[in-house]
């Protein structure tokens, strides 16, 4: 049985960058799984997971970033939902990221953080975080 854990994050705007690191280094932790791969995993279609640097200049960039790839006039989902621009950017983007964990930590870099993009809050996001450990 692989160790799996769930968390809820709450959103306060449509498009905002949350710094989702200590809620799973904290359940990688409770795991008590000395060496594996963490999956990390958010199971909506119109937010995103990414590692980078939570810096305030950076976070606005890559905000920027996102919203200025994916907005248009004439998505067809919109005719829809109006939020055509998240999905497209959580597809580019992706759902889920895989990290090491070493000594029964994620193992991330120096100015790594794990982030969370929403794209179409404020909203409540299910993360689930499932610890595969190395058979060794």
């Amino acid at each position: 049985m692989m160790p799996r854990a769930q968390f809820t994050v709450q959103s306060s705007r449509r498009t905002e960058i949350l710094d989702i690191t200590d809620e799973v280094a904290a359940r990688v932790a409770e795991m008590r799984v000395d060496q594996g791969l963490a999956c990390v995993n958010v199971a909506h279609c119109t937010c995103a997971l990414y590692v980078n640097e939570n810096e305030s200049g950076l976070v606005a960039d890559t905000l920027r970033l996102v919203e200025e790839m994916s907005r248009r006039d004439d998505w067809r989902h919109d005719r829809i939902d109006d939020n055509a621009a998240a999905h497209l950017a959580a597809s580019i983007i992706g759902s889920s990221v895989v990290l090491p964990v070493a000594g029964g930590r994620v193992e991330l870099g120096t100015w790594q953080r794990i982030m969370l993009l929403e794209m179409d809050g404020p909203r409540r996001r299910r993360v689930t975080v499932q610890v595969v450990a190395d058979g060794r």
